[in-house]
């Protein structure tokens, strides 16, 4: 057992002595003596919740599961767009899935490989390689990760008669055996697409390995390919087609507008609409509050021995409403009369000058 923290004596001192409660070692004559200890906060302690080594260094993951994520990613190999989106320069390439000769396998040095791979215009993404060559951001340097790379193509074989040290020193490029398929290579970082360049006998291999939707795998008991979801993945055209918008339901196009919940305790017309008698009750209650301001200014009158005009105000105001009204409507007549003057003038003016310009008339 790991001890490192603890391997001291101490013990709190308890509340009551103005210091935390944290355990303090014990004796005196040196400065070590009344320091906190065994914390991860003191000098000296231990990390909180130390690492162990029966820690859970690996995670269960069922069969199917594995075979499922490599017949997607070998499935997703040999589509160019999920390949080109990884970032392969495959636009040379003359076919996809690419599938070689087997002899390839007895080749045994690097020169042939080079060549091989400008044949076949995989260089590009050898170069692509090159020039991704740089030192790691972050502490990874002190780690001895210092150099990273991208990923080049991924070469599929069934016998290892020499391929393995011909293109070892070529960067980028990885190497894998039918018999020992590694999801880690077929798709790095999770991420399917990785350009694959296969050997005629491992591509006839792969029948046998996983089977197919029809025939079981002849070395994997009781396995059959997965079926896919869609017999056709072009979503928008079946949704477009007539077979399909017959049986479905007309899109509804009326925008119902969400209603704004109104207080008919302090919007009126909310509570118009609830009781339209409302409208007389409150003016009821504004005329006796009227009347009793009235009412009580005349009293504060009388004794303050004031007299008081015996029209209310409300009287005033619509007689003031009342004439403002009047001396608008006198307005806007006189400004139409006024329009109607000037357009007439215009019209007469108009006339005359065109008759001015018109040329005379000569008679024989």
């Amino acid at each position: 057992m790991d001890d490192g923290g603890h391997q001291t004596s101490a013990e709190s001192w308890g509340t009551g002595r103005a210091v935390a409660r944290i355990p303090r070692v014990r004796g005196g004559g040196t400065h070590r003596s009344g320091q906190g200890a065994f914390g991860n906060m003191c000098r000296g302690g231990r990390m909180f919740a130390p690492t162990k080594p029966w820690r859970r260094w690996h995670h269960h993951v069922n069969v199917n599961q594995k075979r499922y994520a490599l017949v997607s990613a070998i499935a997703a190999s040999g589509v160019p767009a999920l390949v080109q989106s990884k970032g392969h320069l495959i636009q040379e390439v003359p076919e996809f899935p690419l599938v070689v000769s087997d002899k390839i396998q007895e080749y045994t040095k690097t020169k042939q490989a080079v060549i091989f791979l400008r044949r076949i215009k995989a260089w590009n993404d050898i170069q692509k390689v090159y020039k991704s060559q740089r030192f790691r951001a972050g502490k990874g340097k002190m780690r001895n990760r210092r150099r990273i790379q991208r990923r080049g193509p991924l070469i599929v074989y069934g016998q290892d008669q020499g391929i393995r040290k011909a293109f070892r020193n070529i960067p980028g490029v990885s190497l894998m055996n039918i018999n020992k398929m590694n999801l880690l290579k077929l798709a790095p970082g999770g991420h399917v697409g990785r350009f694959v360049i296969w050997t005629k006998s491992a591509f006839d291999q792969l029948d046998a390995l996983y089977g197919t939707w029809r025939k079981e795998s002849q070395l994997k008991k009781g396995y059959n390919l997965p079926f896919p979801k869609m017999a056709n993945t072009d979503l928008s055209r079946l949704l477009k087609s007539e077979e399909i918008r017959k049986v479905l339901r007309a899109p509804r196009k009326k925008v119902v507008r969400r209603v704004k919940k109104l207080n008919p305790l302090t919007n009126t017309r909310a509570m118009l609409r609830l009781n339209p008698y409302a409208a007389v009750l409150k003016r009821a209650a504004i005329l006796t509050a009227q009347k009793r301001q009235r009412e009580k200014d005349l009293l504060l009158a009388e004794k303050r021995g004031i007299k008081l005009s015996k029209k209310p105000s409300t009287t005033k105001t619509i007689a003031l409403l009342k004439r403002r009204k009047e001396q608008l409507t006198k307005y806007k007549a006189t400004k139409k009369c006024n329009r109607n003057a000037n357009k007439k003038a215009s019209r007469e003016k108009a006339r005359a000058f065109t008759d001015s310009i018109r040329k005379p008339e000569y008679k024989e």
